[in-house]
């Protein structure tokens, strides 16, 4: 099979920040901070925290700019480095993937909603705050991020099964926080 490499459309502008180019690497960041920014706080759930991983995810991107291939899309590329960054302060944190009292969770039955509960994307950005660590990041990736169980399971170095069951239970831990009577607005 054939290495087909990606032509990024900032093609140029990165081969100037590769070469040293200030306004260049400014030029880049303008284009990714706020998508990068919405990615570390889905992950972090924490807004400073948010910042500190989108500064040293890009210190860390020019850095290691040499090592891109251009095999996907430099946005691509970034996210997974922005991923990886926020997992780690998380980590930093001290907070297992679940807590030890959040791994037996009840079994929540897929109910269908009616039609008169309309449920808001506000309400389940609020709920997905809410969720553990653990929870909240593996829902993250997969749903929000697109990232498989197989990559999770990489990035978070777990098992592909653990990271289906995490998701799992987020999914089922997620309805109890929006059912919960002190939610429902």
């Amino acid at each position: 099979m054939k290495n087909i490499s990606y032509q990024d459309v900032n093609h140029q502008v990165i081969e100037r920040c590769k070469g040293g180019d200030n306004r260049a690497q400014y030029e880049l960041y303008k284009l990714y901070a706020k998508a990068m920014f919405n990615v570390s706080m889905r992950i972090t759930n924490d807004y400073a925290e948010a910042e500190d991983v989108l500064q040293e995810a890009f210190v860390s991107a020019f850095k290691k700019l040499h090592s891109y291939k251009a095999e996907a899309s430099f946005g691509s590329w970034l996210k997974r480095i922005v991923v990886n960054a926020s997992i780690n302060a998380i980590r930093k944190r001290r907070s297992e993937l679940v807590p030890m009292d959040e791994r037996v969770v009840g079994e929540v039955p897929d109910e269908e909603y009616n039609d008169d509960s309309e449920w808001q994307v506000e309400n389940v950005r609020r709920a997905i705050q809410q969720l553990p660590d653990g929870y909240r990041v593996v829902l993250t990736l997969y749903l929000l991020e697109g990232f498989d169980h197989g990559e999770i399971a990489e990035i978070l170095g777990i098992t592909e099964s653990t990271s289906k069951s995490q998701y799992s239970r987020a999914r089922k831990k997620l309805l109890e926080i929006m059912k919960a009577p002190q939610f429902v607005a």
